[in-house]
């Protein structure tokens, strides 16, 4: 399957990477991308064909292309990457931008996915959500496998039914690994203000989230059941999680994400805007 990105970035050298991880020959990926330092790093890395601009060539018996650029600078590649187009699969990556915009933009009858990835995927753990147009329920099955082959290629993918839906998974997974980074350095500091060398505080942080999260993957009960497993009554836990049941902790992150799924929605108006 022949895939062209249209930008080669971290997240698209993510992708692309695991997509040669999982036998995807290196010839049947190019790559339109106008920074020669970036264009030499993909070569050399991945062996990929690049091109340094949307020339007919690099999209021409593509089966999917990849849209890969900085959100803002989507409009302007889309209406430039339009006349090349031939009923490909076009996927985008980029952040708030909806899929009635693209359609605007592209003026096409290409099938249509929106991806929001995360960070982990830099290492092939992230998650993604995925809209597309038409909705899934009308997709062929070869059309839903070979979209999953994209996102699927570094970690696992979640489909939603409408931007909203997207907005709400940008809050939650696509913005969450920063409330992850912010509650390991909040536990950093604690272990350092009880007296903990700096060292000693970044590994037990880091590995108590890092089990947590794997137990919690594993096992086969609740999040709130694992929670009460650890919490004896009059013990350490209870006590911690009574301080920060009163300073509203649990509320707070609700609030973050709200607001979080608030400037998703701006940003796709934003954004969305000729």
């Amino acid at each position: 399957m022949n895939i062209t990105f249209i930008g080669g970035g971290n997240m698209a050298q993510a992708i692309i990477g695991g997509l040669l991880a999982k036998g995807q020959p290196a010839k049947d990926i190019r790559v339109v991308e106008i920074n020669p330092g970036t264009q030499k790093q993909l070569e050399k890395r991945f062996g990929v064909v690049c091109f340094s601009a949307g020339e007919k060539a690099a999209v021409a018996d593509a089966k999917m292309v990849v849209l890969a650029v900085k959100p803002q600078h989507m409009r302007q590649v889309t209406v430039q990457l339009a006349p090349l187009l031939t009923g490909q699969i076009v996927l985008s990556i980029a952040a708030g931008i909806r899929l009635t915009d693209l359609s605007r933009w592209l003026r096409t009858q290409c099938t249509l996915v929106r991806a929001m990835p995360n960070s982990p995927a830099l290492i092939g753990k992230g998650i993604t959500g995925l809209i597309s147009f038409p909705p899934k329920n009308m997709l062929r099955e070869d059309q839903i496998k070979t979209i999953e082959s994209i996102t699927n290629a570094v970690g696992k993918s979640v489909w939603v039914k409408d931007e909203d839906e997207m907005n709400a998974v940008t809050a939650v997974s696509g913005s969450g690994p920063a409330y992850v980074f912010y509650f390991i350095e909040a536990l950093e500091q604690a272990a350092q203000k009880l007296g903990l060398p700096i060292e000693t505080a970044h590994q037990l942080a880091l590995s108590t989230f890092l089990g947590a999260s794997e137990l919690a993957t594993q096992s086969t009960d609740a999040i709130a059941k694992l929670r009460e497993n650890v919490t004896s009554k009059g013990g350490t836990t209870e006590a911690a999680l009574r301080s920060m049941a009163n300073d509203r902790v649990k509320e707070a992150i609700i609030q973050a994400a709200e607001a979080a799924m608030n400037r998703a929605r701006e940003l796709g108006d934003e954004l969305g805007k000729d």
